[in-house]
């Protein structure tokens, strides 16, 4: 590994990223704990999958540098184990032997990258900024969607199924006549959901029921009608 400019991933010491490092030599660890630690990035350095999954995966943007050919479990068995328990952390693989077949199975399979032994420390210090950057996205994103789930969650029935019209481009008139209720009804029960929704327009509203995936079939035909209520009920209870 060659010399390093630290003043590249200065983006890595704005929060609690962590980066977790799985090798079985200990001369390896200890060089990239080094590595992590001159730029301020935080690492953890374990020396098998056991330990690994032993230690766990910290509530902090995170992710993973592993050798393929870990002793005992390999690094694709860790990956495929964390697809199982559905892990999403970037991993970026390290192999001294240029395995091609096993490259392409890592990449195939979701990994951020492939780096093979001997590396450029600016490679890997470049590749795992880039990883917590799109980890750091990924959690920003998942925490917004917790929010709208909380608000959905906070709707009844009837306003979470006006909510669902309103978004597939029923008028209000449409939608009374759909559950069979006024129209002021209806405007009062979209009034409600834009408020607990906290949607400032109705173009707000629209953006957050497609947010949470509230997808309606669009024929427009009264067989549709009893799908379109499943699918809004559907929804809040599978949230809540």
């Amino acid at each position: 590994m060659t010399a390093v400019l630290p003043m590249r991933v200065e983006s890595a010491r704005q929060d609690d990223a962590v980066v977790l490092v799985v090798d079985d030599d200990l001369q390896v660890r200890n060089a990239l704990g080094s590595l992590f630690r001159s730029v301020g990035i935080r690492a953890v350095l374990l020396g098998s999958a056991a330990e690994l999954f032993d230690f766990g995966f910290p509530d902090a943007p995170c992710c993973l540098v592993l050798d393929v050919r870990l002793k005992g479990r390999s690094g694709l068995d860790v990956q495929a184990r964390m697809a199982e328990l559905r892990i999403p952390i970037p991993i970026i693989f390290m192999s001294g032997h240029g395995d091609i077949p096993m490259t392409v199975a890592a990449m195939k399979a979701g990994a951020e990258h492939f780096l093979s032994k001997p590396f450029r420390e600016q490679e890997l210090l470049d590749v795992v900024t880039e990883a917590l950057r799109k980890e750091r996205l990924r959690r920003e994103r998942m925490r917004r969607l917790a929010a709208v789930r909380d608000c959905f969650r906070s709707l009844t029935p009837r306003e979470s199924e006006v909510m669902t019209h309103a978004a597939s481009g029923l008028t209000n008139k449409e939608i009374a006549a759909a559950m069979c209720i006024s129209v002021v009804t209806v405007k009062a029960h979209r009034c409600q959901a834009m408020r607990k929704m906290r949607a400032r327009s109705f173009a707000d509203l629209v953006l957050l029921a497609q947010t949470l995936g509230l997808v309606l079939l669009s024929s427009g035909s009264d067989a549709d009608e009893p799908a379109i209520r499943w699918q809004a009920r559907q929804l809040g209870a599978a949230i809540a």
